[in-house]
């Protein structure tokens, strides 16, 4: 089913592996959690535990093992809500326990990347609907992050500027394009955006990651978040389907240009219909977007930041 108006779903699942007090598949019995719950992925991608040597491949290949620790986020003891529908402050403690959690992580000798992500709806292949998000730490970098943080220190040193922010700049001076906006950080849909919702949240000031923000950045960073999560929502009155990922710089590298944000990938064009990667994509490795930019971003403008089940709930 690609994702519509969802199943209602109960505050509390006997059989969710994820609600507070349940076991999980590893024996291992939830907290009786009332805020953030966080414990180590019983199903890790990366760990300590990963084979020390791999059989030797043929020819030019190599391999090595995979470290590191896998980490699980529930943002909250409710089954049946998303982060759109928490409050400012419960997305500022979220946020708080994932500047912990990189503090805790990063500082350990074998880790090299700390990946932060929450995928959403059945469409991105979500099985358990609990709100939750995952954390990787690893001792390899992810790719993306690695040319990203490249390029950013390459813009610095020619420009003396860091490339997002002139991105702001260039966002805030044509405005079309912005979705919220507060002192200390704003959300928009980039000029560049490969998916027709695809949406960037940054914090105005320059941070390597999301353990630099001050608590009245992560307030304001907290308030974008929640707004442009709500639009989302309330595009379509449903549960809005995503691929949320922080952008955070690579343990180590050099933080010359790097600035910390949110990108958000929504794989729906519309309602039931899928963004396809195809051959310029996976062939050629450009995105082709079938709209503007401004459009998508004056469609979530309009959508109001009452999130639509609390104004129906108000009539």
């Amino acid at each position: 089913m690609i994702d519509g108006a969802r199943r209602e779903l109960p505050a509390y699942d006997p059989t969710c592996y994820l609600c507070p007090g349940n076991e999980r598949v590893s024996s291992h019995r939830n907290d009786a959690y009332t805020g953030v719950f966080v414990f180590d992925n019983d199903h890790p991608c990366v760990g300590p535990a990963a084979p020390a040597a791999a059989e030797p491949p043929l020819g030019i290949y190599r391999s090595r093992p995979a470290t590191g620790l896998s980490r699980v986020v529930c943002f909250t003891p409710r089954h049946d809500l998303t982060l759109a529908e928490l409050s400012c402050d419960e997305i500022v403690n979220l946020l708080s326990v994932l500047q912990d959690q990189h503090r805790d992580l990063s500082a350990r000798p074998d880790v090299r990347g700390v990946l932060m992500f929450e995928n959403k709806g059945e469409v991105v292949g979500v099985s358990n609907p609990h709100p939750h998000c995952q954390i990787y730490a690893t001792n390899f970098l992810f790719r993306t992050l690695e040319i990203e943080a490249a390029a950013a220190a390459e813009h610095f040193r020619v420009a003396g500027r860091t490339l997002l922010g002139d991105i702001i700049d260039a966002e805030e001076a044509d405005g079309r394009r912005v979705l919220s906006s507060r002192s200390q950080a704003l959300s928009f849909v980039p000029y560049f955006a490969r998916y027709a919702y695809e949406t960037y949240i940054a914090p105005r000031e320059p941070h390597p990651h999301i353990a630099e923000l001050s608590r009245a950045e992560l307030v304001d960073f907290a308030e974008v978040l929640r707004e442009t999560l709500v639009r989302f929502d309330n595009l379509w009155r449903m549960p809005f389907p995503y691929v949320m990922v922080l952008h955070q710089l690579p343990v180590g590298a050099s933080a010359d240009g790097f600035h910390f944000h949110i990108q958000i990938h929504p794989p729906l064009r519309k309602p039931g219909l899928l963004k396809y990667l195809a051959g310029p994509e996976v062939g050629g490795g450009n995105f082709l977007n079938d709209t503007s930019p401004e459009e998508k971003a004056a469609e979530l403008r309009a959508a109001s930041i009452v999130h639509y089940k609390h104004a129906t709930a108000n009539v």
